[in-house]
């Protein structure tokens, strides 16, 4: 997810917080969708126990804090953001900072409503804003190289999918079709030239192989979306989508010995939401056509699921008890 490790906003000293990087946000990401998934598994499985409640504070929390360390820096460091926003790859996760919120919205829907809508509004404004800001500096600036695309590119754009899964059900229906259409556009653009630079350029660096996994996000959050802006009917549109989100999920469960070489960075986070997305996606699937082999499927994904989030939060709190991450690059 990020060119450095970065570090934990635990740092005792003013260089670990000017260090952190914004990308510490897809924690936020990866942690809402684990929360959605169980919240699925709950309704759908009749799990006796809510999971998801204890998931939901915890993820809420995370954000909190992680806004708070943020702003600080932002108050006593900007320079180092200012650094970051002009920064060809780290610029890209600034909107996860409003994807978290939007995903929020969705967690917190049958908590807190009124709270979920805040999120929902403020989330939805940000990321447009925050499109808009991206797709300028690349249209603008000179400083971009084919070297510094990865699949984070997704992130700023193809994010705007995200907004109509809380956002029709909190009634703001044409808003959210606004955003899924430029989401699924820009995509399908973003795509091409993603792959064209995975195929006839060199390798993406170790620290950015694992954001191969947003592949999987486009397609599985558009599908979700695509459902609550069409009432819930499984269309043929809908099965492409579906679709296409496992193809790219076998593809890459496939390259695991290739993954399971790479040195712990916390791009390893980037493994997270996509696994999410797709777990809930296929219990939906299971859901709509009454196909065992898919309530099957969604079963192994969704344990693939919480055995990746549980090495990422295992990894992560050992990386900031060494203060390995938030450190200056070399």
């Amino acid at each position: 997810m990020n060119t450095t490790e970065g570090a934990a906003p635990l740092g005792a000293d003013a260089n670990r917080l000017a260090n952190m990087p914004v990308s510490f946000f897809a924690m936020v990401m990866g942690m809402s969708g684990l929360t959605i998934a169980w919240e699925k598994m709950e309704v759908t499985q009749f799990v006796p126990f809510a999971a998801s409640h204890m998931l939901a504070h915890a993820t809420l929390g995370l954000f909190v804090v992680l806004l708070a360390f943020y702003a600080a820096k932002f108050v006593l460091h900007r320079d180092a953001v200012m650094k970051e926003l002009r920064h060809p790859v780290r610029l890209s996760f600034f909107p996860a900072i409003s994807i978290s919120m939007l995903l929020l919205s969705i967690v917190l829907m049958g908590l807190y409503p009124g709270l979920a809508k805040g999120f929902w509004i403020v989330g939805a404004a940000l990321h447009l804003a925050l499109t808009i800001y991206v797709l300028s500096s690349w249209i603008h600036h000179t400083h971009y190289d084919i070297k510094h695309m990865s699949p984070a590119w997704f992130i700023p754009v193809v994010g705007n999918v995200v907004v109509p899964v809380a956002g029709v059900p909190l009634g703001f229906v044409e808003p959210s079709w606004f955003f899924f259409s430029l989401g699924l556009v820009f995509w399908i653009v973003l795509k091409a030239i993603v792959l064209y630079r995975i195929i006839f350029h060199h390798p993406m660096p170790d620290k950015l192989a694992p954001t191969l996994f947003i592949f999987i996000a486009p397609p599985a959050v558009a599908f979700l979306a695509y459902l609550k802006l069409t009432g819930g009917e499984l269309d043929a549109f809908a099965r492409v989508l579906y679709y296409t989100g496992l193809f790219l999920t076998i593809l890459l469960l496939a390259q695991f010995p290739r993954f399971a070489q790479l040195k712990f960075f916390l791009s390893w986070w980037a493994y997270s939401f996509p696994l999410a997305a797709i777990s809930i996606a296929t219990f939906v699937m299971a859901e709509k056509t009454g196909l065992a082999w898919f309530e099957t499927t969604g079963h192994i994904l969704f344990a693939i699921l919480n055995v990746v989030l549980a090495l990422l939060v295992v990894r992560t709190i050992d990386q900031v008890l060494k203060k390995a991450i938030c450190v200056e690059e070399a």
